[in-house]
């Protein structure tokens, strides 16, 4: 009920501080204690914020974690050649929200979903299917489409990317966030590129298109969309006030919109939650 996702997915850990005393309340053991039972290792003392320039000064440098006197560690992998969405999503569909209270079928393309995104469609009414990421869903019976936030490249996730042609063409509501932003601005016919250094924290200030709305949003991603890129009849959406990078795209007739930030966020800013209700609308005012 109080995760974010089934199993911890990182690979390892690296901080600046660790406290060896917890007191959350909801805690029933030490992150270090959770960490051993999933295998994951963790390394504190560490200046991150020195370690993430060093790696990022050039764009991206590979890193890897090394153990003095234990045998030679593995090659680099380069995370960018792999399909880590296909890695965290889930492997059948599921189900959540369903009963007499539910008036709106959503598609949940799990890329990496965040649990809050089903939380957030499932108390505004809407019964969620989650779907693997390389499912095709426009077989489904649907009102809507959300597509998650997940990890990696986005130009690894083609079957994605050739089913949210098929949806695009459908024309039934559309929502991506972070990496199913970057989804749909590729199914849409745009690009995408790497970040120097990404957008990380809950402090991300971005403004909406056409009007003097700012909101404050909380953000964990190193791709990006060209908003110059954007084919005819999409425009831009929300843009980064710190490096007018682009945060949304949305077309200008159809019911087709995204946002590179979390609008789920929990904990950080739920200045954006709203942009669920905006959905929601939209397949009612479809179902009209």
């Amino acid at each position: 009920a109080f995760f974010e996702a089934e199993r911890i997915h990182a690979e390892a850990l690296v901080v600046a501080d660790y406290s060896f005393a917890y007191s959350h309340w909801r805690a029933s053991r030490s992150l270090d204690q959770w960490l051993r039972e999933e295998g994951v290792p963790g390394i504190y003392g560490v200046d991150t914020r020195a370690l993430t320039k060093a790696l990022r000064e050039r764009g991206v440098m590979l890193g890897k974690l090394a153990v003095e006197g234990c045998p030679t560690p593995e090659a680099f992998r380069d995370p960018g050649e792999e399909n880590l969405a296909a890695q965290v999503s889930t492997r059948e569909l599921k189900t959540f929200g369903s009963g007499p209270g539910s008036k709106r079928r959503v598609v949940l393309v799990d890329c990496g979903s965040k649990g809050n995104i089903v939380r957030c469609l499932t108390q505004r009414g809407a019964e969620v299917t989650l779907a693997p990421w390389d499912y095709d869903f426009t077989a489904l019976a649907y009102d809507g489409v959300m597509v998650s936030n997940g990890p990696g490249n986005p130009q690894q996730c083609r079957p994605t990317i050739a089913h949210l042609r098929k949806a695009l063409a459908l024309g039934k509501p559309i929502f991506g966030i972070c990496l199913g932003h970057q989804l749909l601005a590729l199914a849409a016919g745009a690009a995408t590129y790497k970040l120097k250094y990404g957008h990380r924290g809950h402090n991300q200030p971005v403004i909406e298109a056409g009007t003097q709305r700012a909101f404050i949003t909380s953000q964990n991603h190193g791709y990006a969309v060209d908003a110059a890129t954007l084919p005819d009849g999409w425009e831009p959406y929300f843009t980064n006030l710190n490096d007018g990078t682009s945060e949304g795209i949305r077309h200008r007739s159809l019911p087709f919109r995204s946002v590179q930030f979390h609008p789920e966020a929990c904990g950080g800013p739920t200045d954006t939650e709203f942009l669920f209700d905006e959905f929601i609308s939209a397949i009612d005012s479809r179902a009209m």
